[in-house]
């Protein structure tokens, strides 16, 4: 082969190397759920790139992708509660970013977001809500806690990012103020229950004097009723008849009230001869041997 083929072929390696050189620098692809931002020259384009493929500058402009999606990152807190107690709280945020934001953010804002712009911003919405509540209150009122947090985070972030939600993991308190506050509880609880029980016996006592006062009141009725009407206790009798006619036997104080049937039943009855104790008892022959 001459000089001048080698040569030639050389010049077109060459060629096609510059092509795809060009071709590879001169494309850009944005992945899903991501936008990019276009930097030519050290200069910033307003406007975002969307997802896909797109043709850019070669050599000169570069494509720096930021993901819109849903985000969630770790993060821990030290705060003071109101009774100068030291509080440890375990996060999980949970953010985006908008698209009208990613330019802004890009230019304003070094390294990552949530270091930058989140997380700052949150610790300080926890601190000044933990400084208004006790370390009892905040272990018990744990979700208020979060949703008062999440509301100043919202205000003190603006709309450069939606802080979706703030998950409070995990509260620790020193071993001390733990055990204080078991035993508070503890006898919170036994208080209510001490107190239940006095309210029950209460109300059965009450439920007592109650019943006792609509006995006695009925009984008053009764009697005024008796004692208006006569013929009551009449009627109360023949009610509770049960068919057999008494009779009055003897006089005086030694009255006897007798049925009818059991007085034909002592007529009925032998009649057994009274014997008199004076008499002398006959003698009984004595009976001969055979």
């Amino acid at each position: 082969m001459s000089p001048q083929a080698i040569a030639r072929l050389v010049g077109v390696g060459i060629l096609i190397f510059v092509v795809i050189i060009m071709a590879s620098s001169g494309t850009y692809v944005v992945q899903p759920g991501h936008r990019g931002v276009e930097v030519t020259m050290g200069k910033v384009s307003t406007a975002f790139k969307p997802e896909g493929f797109g043709l850019k500058a070669p050599f000169i402009t570069a494509i720096y992708p930021l993901s819109v999606r849903q985000q969630t990152a770790e993060d821990k807190a030290e705060c003071y509660s109101a009774d100068l107690q030291q509080i440890v709280m375990q996060l999980r945020v949970l953010f985006r970013i908008p698209e009208s934001s990613v330019v802004k953010l890009f230019q304003a804002y070094e390294g990552e977001v949530f270091e930058s712009l989140v997380s700052p911003r949150v610790q300080e919405a926890l601190k000044e809500v933990t400084a208004l509540q006790s370390a009892e209150q905040i272990v018990k009122n744990r979700d208020q806690i979060k949703t008062r947090a999440l509301e100043l985070a919202k205000k003190k972030i603006g709309t450069l990012l939606v802080v979706e939600d703030i998950v409070i993991e995990n509260i620790a308190l020193s071993k001390e103020l733990e055990r204080a506050i078991e035993q508070k509880m503890v006898q919170e609880q036994e208080a209510e229950k001490a107190k239940f029980t006095q309210l029950k016996a209460q109300i059965e006592a009450d439920t007592a004097i109650i019943r006792a006062k609509g006995e006695a009141e009925a009984i008053q009725v009764r009697g005024a009723a008796l004692r208006a009407t006569p013929d009551f206790i009449k009627l109360q009798i023949l009610q509770n008849w049960n068919g057999r006619s008494p009779l009055v036997v003897g006089g005086g104080d030694s009255n006897v009230l007798l049925s009818l049937e059991e007085l034909g039943r002592r007529a009925a009855a032998p009649a057994t001869p009274a014997r008199n104790p004076t008499a002398p008892r006959t003698p009984t022959p004595p009976q001969k041997n055979r």
